[in-house]
């Protein structure tokens, strides 16, 4: 009986050690990786009020960027540290000094714009994907305000921007969003994610 009682309290030594050791010796959960970006956009694209968002800030303190602004915003599995570029004429010419260090880009395109805005926006998208220091980085192409009624679908947008022949052998997505459907916008920032991470593994594994 002693014998029982004995081996039946060195069991509980064990479960009570073990307890202790995975509740309060349990080190700090493994930091998210963090990224790298820039966000551009012409004026008017919703660059800001997408950023903002995002990071949850009230609506009635976005203001539209002029020079840049950085952002971390939060995900679950990383952090997205994005230098959001002004759109304005004079500001766009600057841009590509702000590429340096980026892992990824964000493009933001207004799909309700004017025809002369699309084209514009076109132009800025295609000297990116081919500018030296971005044309290796996964891309997300946000056709923003598919709210409106004049909102073009993604598959005018791709036809239009001719992203199929551009972009071919690119890690690229393109996607619709508007303020009105968060969650459709944090699922297209996890498949920009996924891309990153696998950019990651192939550095690693070279």
């Amino acid at each position: 009986m002693s014998e029982c009682i004995q081996t039946s309290f060195a069991v509980c030594r064990i479960g009570i050690h073990t307890c202790f050791r995975a509740l309060c010796c349990k080190g700090p959960p493994p930091a998210r990786p963090e990224y790298d970006l820039v966000c551009i956009g012409l004026t008017g694209s919703g660059k800001t009020s997408l950023l903002s968002k995002l990071c949850s800030e009230s609506p009635e303190n976005v203001v539209s960027t002029t020079g840049f602004s950085i952002k971390a915003v939060p995900f679950q599995n990383a952090i997205l540290n994005v230098k959001e570029l002004g759109g304005a004429d004079n500001i766009r010419k600057y841009w590509s000094r702000y590429y340096q260090g980026s892992q990824g880009v964000i493009f933001v395109l207004d799909s309700a714009s004017s025809e002369d805005d699309l084209e514009t926006a076109r132009n800025e998208l295609h000297s990116a994907l081919q500018h030296p220091q971005l044309c290796t980085l996964p891309f997300l192409i946000l056709a923003n305000h598919q709210d409106k009624p004049a909102a073009r679908s993604v598959q005018e947008v791709k036809k239009y921007f001719e992203l199929e022949p551009l972009a071919r052998g690119k890690r690229w997505i393109l996607q619709p969003c508007s303020l009105d459907d968060m969650d459709a916008l944090k699922e297209s920032f996890s498949q920009l994610i996924n891309l990153l991470e696998e950019k990651d593994h192939e550095a690693v594994r070279m």
